[in-house]
């Protein structure tokens, strides 16, 4: 079964519990730190001025601002073996388990589903047994198509205002966390909108997720 087009994804099997689904580069794995040391080794750097990679990608040797075309063949280069790359971010893997108690966990995660194997060990490697989707295509119609019209409580977890808001959307009733691990792109980005809760860290998180299942379950 595909849940939306051009999708890659674990066998799922939701029970009569509460759904929290989950992004992961950023929210349980890092990324721009690991892609920063990536792009050294390529011979350019990260000078972020603003919430984007493109445009703020600079070649290490004279200095000039890198094209968009080059820094998309990184970044696929880095899709490729982002196994070697990246880690989790701290307290996602335990705070993930004690909600696991009580939840459905979903990972929902906005890259190619060519690489989704790759993920897939990544993330089972660190202890992150749950079911995952690969896809490009927007989030919320993905959420909706996952929890329908379930009455149980729902919550998603994301670090980029676009998937926040498109899940908004098309689920107003789940909760909406903002969640970014890199601290100078949490600084640079936009407010993610109305209804939308800014978590700190995954300790913050699992407490307004916690919150959220039992103000629902009451």
């Amino acid at each position: 079964m595909r849940l939306i087009p051009d999708a890659e994804h674990d066998d799922l099997h939701l029970g009569d519990r509460p759904l929290i689904v989950c992004d992961v580069d950023e929210v349980v794995l890092e990324f721009v730190t690991p892609f920063e040391a990536f792009l050294t080794g390529e011979g350019h750097e990260l000078r972020p001025t603003s919430f984007r990679l493109h445009g703020n990608v600079f070649n290490r040797t004279d200095g000039s601002e890198t094209p968009g075309e080059e820094v998309s063949r990184m970044l696929e280069a880095f899709f490729e073996s982002h196994d070697e790359w990246q880690t989790p971010v701290v307290e996602a893997a335990d705070s993930l388990a004690r909600l696991s108690e009580q939840a459905d966990v979903v990972f929902l995660t906005a890259m190619p589903p060519r690489h989704r194997e790759v993920r897939r060990r990544l993330l089972s490697r660190h202890g992150f047994d749950y079911p995952m989707i690969a896809s490009e295509a927007p989030k919320g119609p993905a959420v909706l198509a996952l929890h329908g019209d379930r009455p149980q409580p729902v919550a998603f977890i994301d670090d980029i205002f676009v998937n926040l808001q498109s899940v908004r959307s098309h689920v107003p009733q789940s909760l909406l966390v903002n969640l970014m691990a890199n601290d100078t792109f949490r600084a640079l980005a936009p407010h993610p909108g109305d209804g939308i809760d800014i978590a700190t860290d995954w300790a913050h998180a699992e407490a307004l997720i916690n919150a959220h299942i039992s103000a629902r379950s009451d």
